[in-house]
């Protein structure tokens, strides 16, 4: 190797290193468990007719496709992604439904082409559900309970925490009391619900 290849290759590899403006994205996002999340990417002028994709994991290199475009403006489903290709606004969007607490890594925004792909990192993030009911004075000591069902005579109770004590943990639900709030936070990574 000659000394003009050795300045070449860093020029070049700067040149395709994934993250190139011709792709940007948001640099983070997060949903909460059980709902939702949407990715958008814009591409520059000239990729219109290139294929998009998503990709898992932080090491560019060993990313794993979650999902692909076919190059044209129709949408593409797999599993619980899809991924759709908006042209005329140079742009691709990336939902992620039903979100597990596992759904959270690193993830690429990608246009294929000949050599290196183009693509930019997005953390993802997925917060478990939380609910806080607040109750007034002189219930401290009172039974709370958590329970599944629109009937409250019919319900489910999924747990509960006895007189003052600060809080409960089961596999389905947590509840803590602290000035007169009960937080529960329920994950379906734990639970199965």
């Amino acid at each position: 190797m000659g000394g003009r290849t050795t300045w070449l290759l860093p020029a070049l590899l700067l040149l395709f290193h994934p993250g190139s403006a011709a792709i940007t994205g948001p640099k983070a996002v997060s949903g909460l468990e059980r709902d939702s999340l949407t990715v958008q990417c814009q591409y520059g002028p000239g990729w219109e007719l290139y294929v998009k994709w998503w990709c898992r994991g932080a090491d560019w290199d060993s990313c794993k496709f979650v999902v692909k475009t076919t190059g044209s403006e129709q949408e593409v489903k797999k599993d619980r992604v899809s991924i759709k290709d908006n042209q005329k606004n140079r742009s691709f969007t990336v939902t992620m439904e039903k979100l597990r607490l596992n759904d959270a890594d690193t993830y690429w925004c990608g246009i294929e082409r000949a050599g290196t792909d183009l693509g930019v990192q997005v953390e993802v993030t997925v917060d478990p559900v939380t609910t806080h009911c607040h109750y007034g004075p002189g219930w401290e000591n009172y039974v709370k309970w958590w329970c599944r069902d629109a009937d409250q005579n019919n319900c489910i109770i999924l747990v509960q925490a006895t007189g003052s004590k600060q809080g409960e943990n089961t596999n389905r639900v947590y509840i803590n009391q602290s000035k007169r709030m009960l937080t529960m936070t329920m994950s379906d990574e734990k639970n199965g619900l």
